[in-house]
């Protein structure tokens, strides 16, 4: 679980040593609201929100991430303190039971 506070940071960080393909995948406590970040290329991400609302955005650069991180966050997870953090090798692997409990159901590796 990291601290809401240092989340855009750390994703930010995360996010430039992620491989073609992998995924960052944060989650609300309850695991029922989510966004997704795929790494698509040198500078490109493909961001899905999977929540209150549901979007995706195609070939979204660094800098644009960090904007439509905050917008994203104070909207999925607009009363959390704390959240889960997963890093995995497809967005595939983040769409196994959103319920599910254990970061051992999802393959990834929970901060």
């Amino acid at each position: 679980m990291i601290d809401k506070t240092t989340l855009i940071a750390t994703v930010l960080q995360r996010a430039e040593r992620l491989e073609a393909g992998h995924c960052l995948d944060i989650r609300t406590y309850k695991r029922n609201r989510s966004v997704a970040i795929v790494r698509r290329g040198e500078d490109a991400f493909r961001v899905i929100e999977a929540g209150f609302d549901s979007g995706q955005w195609e070939d979204v650069s660094s800098e644009r991430l960090k904007r439509l991180l905050k917008t994203l966050l104070k909207k999925e997870f607009p009363r959390s303190h704390k959240v889960r953090l997963y890093t995995l090798p497809s967005y595939e692997d983040a769409n196994v039971n959103r319920m599910a409990h254990g970061a051992g159901r999802f393959g990834g590796q929970e901060e």
